[in-house]
């Protein structure tokens, strides 16, 4: 998967520890507390196995995000 500027800096956020992610098929990720206006680029890193929520989570509840060993990976080629 190449990484667009916007996704690279949503991996960036949630390495820096400043994201959310939320529970769900298609999740939505926080960065500083605000919504990220891409919704797409969220559930695409989601489903390439990039961020995940560090702890379980059900359907609409916040919790931390993370990045995968994926994730990191491709931040890191990036």
């Amino acid at each position: 998967m190449e990484l667009s500027g916007r996704a690279r800096a949503m991996l960036r956020a949630v390495a820096a520890g400043r994201a959310e992610v939320t529970g769900g098929a298609e999740p939505d990720l926080y960065v500083d507390g605000l919504p990220c206006c891409d919704r797409t680029a969220t559930h695409d890193l989601v489903h390439a196995g990039l961020l995940r929520p560090a702890q379980p989570t059900s359907f609409g509840l916040r919790v931390c995000a993370e990045l995968t060993e994926d994730g990191r990976a491709a931040l890191a080629a990036s």
